[in-house]
């Protein structure tokens, strides 16, 4: 008699993560888990090899501080563009000053 080849089965990223996390919580019953699930121990070893580089990657790129809110390069563009609206905007300023000073002189009576 031949035994049934393993079937390969695909899982969940979170599925991994939760057997994982269910191994270190219960490392007495790793090969219970494991049989439970139909994993052997070079699996769950992959899992957590992949899952200590996707940490490792993802603190490499954050960085401690308050995140910018801006990026930090510009293009010439994006410059010209947000100097022309400061300029438009700083005349508008000008032209209302001007018209609330007119219109203080009238109330005041000068």
């Amino acid at each position: 008699m031949q035994k049934p080849a393993r079937k390969r089965r695909k899982l969940a990223a979170e599925k991994k993560y939760a057997i994982i996390e269910e191994v270190k919580r219960n490392s007495s019953s790793k090969s219970e888990i494991l049989r439970r699930e139909g994993l052997y121990s070079s699996d769950l070893q992959r899992f957590e090899d992949v899952a200590r580089e996707g940490a490792i990657k993802a603190l490499e790129q954050s960085h401690p501080g308050r995140k910018k809110k801006y990026s930090a390069e510009a293009t010439p563009e994006a410059y010209e563009a947000l100097k022309s609206e400061l300029a438009r905007k700083e005349k508008a300023l000008a032209e209302l000053a001007t018209e609330f000073t007119i219109l203080k002189k009238k109330v005041n009576g000068e």
